[in-house]
C-alpha cells in the first residue's frame, strides 16, 4: 500500500499529521538549500574580502575593494563600523578603543544573526519532527485496532496489515527529521568557521584603527 493509500484511508487526525510532516520537509528543505547556497558564498566572499581589504592602500579604497566580493555584505559592516561617530552623543563618549570595540561587536552581532538564520528552524524540524509521526503512528494504531474491534473479528492478520500502514508515519517523521539534524550541524560548523575569521579580522581592525 502506498502513501497516498494510507493518506486517504485516514481520518482528519491522520491526514493533519501527514501534512504537517510534508510542510516541515519541504519548509526544511527549502532552508536547506538556501543555506548551502548562502555560505558557500559566504565562506569564500569572507576570505576575498579581507585579502583586499589588506592589499588596499588606504581605508577608503578598502571598503571599494571589499564591496566588488562582498556580495551579502558580510565584511563591509564592519568597515564601516570604524568611522567615528558623530560628536555631541554618547556613541562619542569614552575611548576610542571602547568606541571601536562597541561598534565592531555591534557589526558583528548583526552579521551572525543573518548567517544563523533558519537554523532554529531546522533544529526544531529535526527534533520534533520524529515525534510527530510517532504520534501519527499511535493514532493510526488506535484508529485502526478500534475499527478492527468494532466489526468482530480480531485476528493477526486484520491487525498486522493496519498496523504496518500506522507504522509509516514513524518512518516519514524520522525521513523529515534526519535530514534537517544533518543539516543543522554542517551550517553549525560553518558558520563556526565564518564566525572566527569574522571576529578576527574585527580584531584587526580595532588595532588598526585605534
Amino acid at each position: 500500500m502506498n502513501l497516498q493509500q494510507v493518506f486517504s484511508q485516514s481520518d482528519l487526525v491522520g491526514q493533519a499529521v501527514a501534512l504537517l510532516l510534508l510542510a516541515m520537509s519541504i519548509a526544511s528543505w527549502v532552508v536547506i538549500l538556501w543555506k548551502a547556497w548562502v555560505l558557500r558564498r559566504a565562506g569564500a566572499d569572507v576570505a576575498r574580502g579581507v585579502a583586499a581589504f589588506w592589499q588596499a592602500p588606504n581605508l577608503e579604497d578598502a571598503a571599494t575593494q571589499v564591496g566588488a566580493f562582498d556580495r551579502d555584505g558580510l565584511v563591509l559592516p564592519l568597515i564601516q563600523a570604524t568611522q567615528a561617530p558623530d560628536g555631541g552623543t554618547l556613541a562619542a563618549a569614552g575611548e576610542r578603543t571602547q568606541q571601536l570595540t562597541r561598534t565592531l561587536r555591534d557589526a558583528l552581532h548583526a552579521i551572525m544573526g543573518r548567517l544563523q538564520f533558519g537554523q532554529v528552524l531546522l533544529a526544531t524540524i529535526g527534533s520534533t519532527a520524529p515525534f510527530v509521526g510517532l504520534l501519527g503512528t499511535v493514532w493510526g494504531i488506535y484508529h485502526a485496532l478500534t475499527g478492527i474491534a468494532g466489526s468482530g473479528q480480531i485476528s493477526i492478520e486484520r491487525v498486522a496489515g493496519p498496523v504496518g500502514e500506522a507504522l509509516i508515519m514513524t518512518a516519514a517523521g524520522l525521513a523529515v527529521a534526519i535530514p534537517a539534524v544533518l543539516a543543522y550541524n554542517w551550517f553549525g560548523r560553518v558558520i563556526g568557521r565564518v564566525e572566527a575569521e569574522l571576529e578576527g579580522f574585527a580584531r584587526d581592525l580595532r588595532e588598526l584603527m585605534k
